[in-house]
């Protein structure tokens, strides 16, 4: 398949103009000016020409649960929905991201190994959806963030045994509630921590061995120093909550860079809303925090948190990144926390997130320039994964 557009979007803020893209089967095997991929290809004729838009690499969202609705109150459907009514759900969610552009997504945490269902089924080519990383049951502590999900664990043996299990099941990341939530109202405060620095350790240790990352999720300062100590691999929302408020810490912060550990803030599309639910202040010091870890060399990836509270499935990830423009960090940089660096924090580097001969075919085509503006990221015109064509859809919110 030979695909052609004003632009091609190969590395870091690079266009190869007029370009094109040649696919065969699920893989990549030539990119570069349409003449010469042309003649690769032994025709002229494009089977995909757009003519004014971009083909970049599909849009990687690392950090979603599949299994709940995003709606205001997500755990009310969750918690009276069956098993294969909760799978259905997830497959209309799947196919609405892969509308929206996603076509790759890490889910960290979900209920009786539906994910892993889904995921097969995606495989297979029954369900449209994006390829999928699975973290399976997510390990907590008794009564801890998203105990509902069936993770609680007490001391090393059992925290290396439901690893154990997970890897066995198929998962592609280990994760690790290492603080509380707020979606958990009977558990740890988000400032609280979970775990001794013990239990920590051998998770990571018992997932590195099975050849496993692992991601935290840490909103306190005391649970991000923690899970840095105990050498996970990517550490979500990294709010660095304190009883009081806020209080980054510089040494950690420092080892975050040097260990090249991955921070995913997981912003909702809706980040403009924040000052409502916690005011000008604490906003002011959230949004500043992101610009310092960006400042410093953190490792930035993307994701929504989509499912919880108020993020839904749909455009969330293109929404999303809007936030990074806001707090100053170039377009260029903002679409590859979106593609190639989440990719390579995933351990997709050799197969996703670029546009290069060998790697998967996981393109996404949009209107317009993006680096000119994220905007264009929303002009969809198609989304090809494993090289096969999706024909977006409406929303289930445009259905309704």
């Amino acid at each position: 398949m030979l695909i052609t557009a004003d632009r091609v979007l190969t590395g870091s803020g690079t266009y190869v103009e007029d370009g094109a893209v040649l696919i065969d089967g699920a893989l990549i095997t030539a990119v570069g000016p349409r003449a010469q991929v042309a003649e690769l290809s032994g025709t002229q004729r494009a089977d995909l020409a757009f003519p004014g838009a971009t083909v970049m690499p599909g849009l990687i969202d690392a950090h979603v649960h599949l299994v709940f609705d995003g709606g205001t109150e997500p755990l009310a459907t969750f918690y009276d929905s069956s098993d294969e009514n909760l799978l259905g759900d997830m497959r209309r969610r799947a196919e609405e991201l892969l509308s929206s552009g996603v076509t790759t997504v890490r889910d960290l945490g979900d209920r009786n190994g539906l994910t892993l269902r889904l995921r097969e089924e995606i495989n297979r080519g029954v369900t449209a959806g994006p390829r999928i990383v699975s973290a399976g049951t997510p390990l907590t502590t008794p009564g801890g963030h998203c105990h509902f999900l069936g993770g609680e664990v007490s001391g090393q043996a059992a925290i290396r045994d439901l690893v154990r299990r997970n890897v066995a099941a198929g998962a592609g990341v280990i994760k690790v509630m290492a603080s509380g939530g707020g979606l958990t109202k009977d558990g740890p405060k988000s400032w609280q921590s979970q775990f001794t620095a013990d239990e920590l350790r051998a998770l990571v240790e018992e997932a590195h061995q099975a050849g496993v990352p692992v991601a935290a999720h840490a909103h306190s300062a005391d649970g991000i120093a923690a899970v840095v100590a105990a050498g996970v691999d990517t550490i979500e929302h990294c709010t660095w909550m304190t009883e009081d408020g806020f209080g980054l810490h510089q040494d950690v912060l420092k080892e975050i860079v040097e260990r090249r550990i991955a921070v995913c803030p997981a912003v909702s599309p809706h980040w403009q809303m924040v000052a409502r639910h916690f005011g000008d202040e604490r906003t002011r010091i959230l949004f500043g925090q992101v610009r310092q870890m960006a400042e410093a060399g953190v490792r930035l990836i993307a994701g929504t948190d989509a499912g919880v509270q108020r993020t839904g499935f749909h455009g969330s990830l293109a929404g999303a990144l809007g936030f990074y423009a806001h707090v100053g960090m170039p377009t260029d940089r903002v679409i590859d926390m979106a593609t190639a660096d989440a990719a390579d924090a995933l351990g997709l580097g050799g197969s996703a997130g670029r546009i290069a001969p060998g790697l998967r075919a996981d393109l996404l085509v949009v209107g317009g320039d993006p680096l000119a503006d994220l905007g264009a990221l929303t002009e969809i015109h198609a989304v090809i994964t494993a090289g096969r064509v999706h024909e977006p859809g409406p929303s289930a919110e445009q259905k309704r």
